[in-house]
């Protein structure tokens, strides 16, 4: 019903910087919100940033201050800006979106793209 497609994955020194896309197509009406997740190996997925259809931002502690969020309606595309990038960023990042229709909040997924930052 929803695709998600991302790209600008890739590997960075610390310190370096990358900026992922997500373009959405299909049914990309009443999408509530459009963010991003990541899963480091041998841990759970956690939420990285999120923006609501209102604009509203939502930051997890640990990027806070480095990433930067932002859509592009017209586009149907969200962008996830990554400055000095750590080590510990290292994982798979997931494109996600949540669609609120009848009350009902239905996720949707990206393929997923892997940063890497080295040392």
């Amino acid at each position: 019903q929803v695709q998600l497609v991302e790209s600008g994955g890739g590997l960075v020194q610390a310190g370096g910087s990358l900026r992922l896309s997500c373009a959405a197509s299909g049914d990309v009406f009443s999408i509530h919100a459009v963010g991003w997740y990541r899963q480091a190996p041998g841990k759970q997925r956690e939420s990285v940033a999120d923006i609501t259809s209102g604009a509203s931002i939502n930051y997890a502690d640990s990027v806070k201050g480095r990433f930067t969020i932002s859509r592009d309606n017209a586009k149907n595309t969200v962008y996830l800006q990554m400055n000095s990038l750590k080590p510990e960023d290292t994982a798979v990042y997931y494109c996600n979106a949540k669609k609120m229709t009848y009350a009902v909040v239905t996720n949707y997924w990206g393929q997923g793209t892997q940063v890497t930052v080295s040392s």
